[in-house]
């Protein structure tokens, strides 16, 4: 049987703070940022749940927008698609890629379910320099985590598989894998506290490998 590790990517794979952080650095200073990047946080999800069939592009566009208009901050016109203009520039993590080189050396087939778009992901993805068997993306779907249906259309593709599901978002992924009854490998990167429990918790993607292995067994 397939082993496959299926990840989000932006937060798990791609720095998507640091992506997003750097942008609102650049329109409205260091000492902003913290704050804006929280509120940055609820309206996404605002919006991804508002407009499941939008484009991430769109999404991020119009997060921007009444994040602005929320906090009172001008955005030049040439500035509405900062960060849209700026994701295929986002950077991986640095453990990233040999940790995926390792896993796919243990056996494990890579798959991407993102919330985001195709052209997107391709950019994020030639970043990594990682090959990937499947990739799923929400504007190709009509659907944004944590709605299931990322992992349907991947269960239809792959079949009957070892299934492990690798993320940083709890929202996004760790609380709809658990629904579905995945084992999942959580990368707490920012300290927080889990809810629910993931099976096996981790703070970069150093030792996936292993953690695979062991949920596989």
């Amino acid at each position: 049987m397939d082993r496959w590790a299926t990840f989000d990517c932006y937060g798990t794979l791609i720095d998507w703070n640091g992506g997003i952080g750097r942008e609102l650095e650049r329109l409205y200073g260091a000492e902003r940022v913290a704050r804006l990047l929280h509120g940055y946080h609820e309206l996404e999800r605002a919006i991804e749940h508002e407009r499941p069939a939008a484009s991430y592009r769109d999404v991020l566009t119009n997060a921007l927008g009444r994040l602005a208009e929320r906090e009172g901050l001008p955005l030049a016109a040439g500035e509405h698609d900062a960060l849209a203009r700026s994701l295929p520039d986002w950077r991986p993590f640095p453990e990233v890629a040999p940790a995926l080189e390792d896993a796919r050396a243990r056996g494990w087939k890579l798959a991407i379910l993102s919330n985001t778009d195709r052209d997107y992901i391709d950019a994020s993805l030639e970043r990594i320099g990682v090959p990937f068997e499947v990739s799923i993306v929400a504007s190709e779907i009509g659907s944004y985590k944590p709605g299931h249906r990322h992992w349907e259309v991947f269960a239809g593709r792959a079949g009957p598989a070892t299934h492990v599901h690798v993320a940083a978002s709890l929202f996004h992924d760790i609380v709809p894998a658990t629904e579905l009854g995945l084992p999942t490998v959580w990368i707490n990167r920012l300290g927080e506290a889990p809810e629910p429990q993931p099976d096996v918790e981790l703070h970069s993607l150093t030792g996936l490998g292993e953690a695979l292995d062991s949920l596989a067994a």
